[in-house]
This record gives structure tokens, sequence and C-alpha cells, in this order.
């Protein structure tokens, strides 16, 4: 039954189409700019009244009668109004785009020679935010924000490791972002070509900036320098403590010990024999392992 009712209206469609006369057009404009709906009048009879018909987010109807030269306007944008004058050129404008405009549209024409329909599709093109960064793990990441339709990404040199993923966002757009892994790479850059219907654009990203192996090098070098800084600057402070102690100690007065008065003996023939008793256990008690001044 369904499929009956399917061919039926195929055979409606073609019909209405041959009697009344009808056309189809897709128009793609981008957001922001301006778009032009043609309804053709190629008759010699003056039309008596042409319809814009809407179907996008809201039903929208404008309208102008030629015999009363009224224009009707019901839910209408105040982007949208007769881009000439309707009874010579009945062309729909609407400016500036957006996302929201988008549907189909139907132009009706009706003189006396007969009804005549013009339908449009009306595709509104967003172009994306690209970016292309590089992380710690040496992977860069090239992104294509909010783009409709979805942009495409490729890469120079070509890389057979790349991974993609695509995010859907409720309005239409769509953000893909592309990662590569660079750190094996020969070549001193990587480029991101994203490719658009509204726009083509071209990064480029310097690998031997961005390459964290130099990073670390750099960081090395210089917490290497620092601490053989720091080890100098702790040996030439110890080595200057040592020689103004070895001075202080040089110029100070000798350890104090007493002693007896050395006295010749008669009894032996030896003048300068020193007794056994002479030197005072102080001696001992006044002793330093460093340094031992005699005074004689």
């Amino acid at each position: 039954m369904a499929q009956t009712w399917a061919v039926l209206a195929a055979l409606l469609f073609l019909l209405i189409s041959v009697v009344q006369g009808s056309a189809y057009n897709i128009v793609k404009v981008e957001a922001g700019h301006e778009a032009v709906l043609r309804c053709p009048y190629c008759f010699k009879e003056p039309l008596l009244m042409v319809t814009w018909k809407m179907k996008s987010s809201a039903y929208c109807l404008l309208a102008y009668r030629y015999n009363n030269n009224e224009t009707v306007k019901l839910n209408c944008s105040e982007r949208m109004a007769w881009k000439y004058s309707p009874d010579s050129d009945p062309a729909l404008r609407i400016y500036p785009v957006n996302l929201g405009d988008e549907g189909n549209y139907t132009c009706e024409i009706v003189s006396s020679e007969g009804n005549f329909l013009f339908f449009s599709s009306l595709i509104v093109i967003v172009p994306p935010t690209v970016t292309l960064t590089s992380n710690k793990s040496g992977v860069a990441v090239c992104q294509a924000s909010a783009g409709k339709p979805a942009a495409e990404i490729s890469w120079l040199p070509a890389s057979n490791h790349s991974t993609e993923e695509e995010v859907h966002h409720p309005n239409g757009t769509v953000t893909r972002v592309s990662c590569v892994g660079w750190l094996s790479s020969m070549h001193p850059t990587v480029t991101c070509l994203v490719t658009h219907p509204a726009t083509n654009k071209t990064l480029s990203l310097d690998l031997l900036y961005t390459s964290p192996t130099l990073h670390y090098l750099l960081i090395g070098g210089s917490a290497s320098a620092a601490a053989l800084i720091g080890v100098g600057v702790i040996l030439c402070l110890i080595f200057r403590w040592k020689a103004g102690t070895l001075c202080e100690l040089s110029r100070g007065p000798g350890a104090p010990f007493t002693t007896k008065n050395f006295r010749l003996t008669p009894e032996h023939e030896e003048p300068y024999a020193v007794q056994p008793s002479v030197l005072s256990e102080t001696v001992y008690q006044n002793y330093s392992p460093r340094l031992i001044y005699m005074n004689f």
C-alpha cells in the first residue's frame, strides 16, 4: 500500500510539473553573506500575484498583488525582502544569511497563462576556525572547528598514522580533529591542509622549536651549568675559610706550658745534660695535635 501511494505521489508531481511548469534550484551561500533566490518570469502577460513560501526554522510568507500594488509579509525576518521590483523580477533577498535561514523555498507566480512554481533549496555554509598546535607527547593537532559541512584535513608530509575524530554540534556544524605523531619525523616542519567549500587554509608547524627533546636538552644544560657554578662557589668559600684559619693560627700565641730552668750539674762531665725531671706535666696537658710551639 505504501509503495502504491509513493508511485501515485510521483506521478502527481510529474503531472503538476508538466501542466503548471516548475523548476528547482540549489543555492549555497556562506553565513554572513547575501543570498538571492531567483523566480524567473519570462511571459508577455503581466503577473497577477507572486508568493514566496519559506519552510525554514519558521514558516514565512511574502506576497505581492499586482492589481492592488500591495505587499504582504507574514512571519518573515526583517532580513528578507524583494531584491528588485516584484512585478518585474520577483527575486528574494536575504541578508545577512544565518543558519536559521537554511531550508526549502517555493515561489509561485499567478498570471493569465496559469500558475508557475519555482523551488529553491538554500544551503548555508559556515567556514571553520582552523588551529595547529602540538602537545608534550610529540603529537601535532590540526583542528577545524564548527564548520558546515565538515572540513577535510590532510598532512604534508603525508602520514599513514594520522587519526581523526568528529564532533557534531546541535546547530549542524561539525568540528573535525586530526592528529599525527612527529617525533620520529626527519622533516623540519609539518603542514596541515584544510579544505572546505568556504575556505582553504594551510598551517605549518616548525618542529625544531617545538621538539620536547630540545626543550629537555636546554633545561638539562641550564641545570648542569647552574650546578657547576654552585659547586665552584662552595669550593671557593671552603678554601677561603681554610686559608683564613691557617693565617689566624700562624699569627696567634703558642700554647702555654711551664718548664723548669735548666741548670748545669757539676757531677757530670757533660755540661749541658738535662735532668730527667725538668719537664712538667703541664706540657702534656696543653698538647695540641695540630701545632706545638716550644719556647727555649
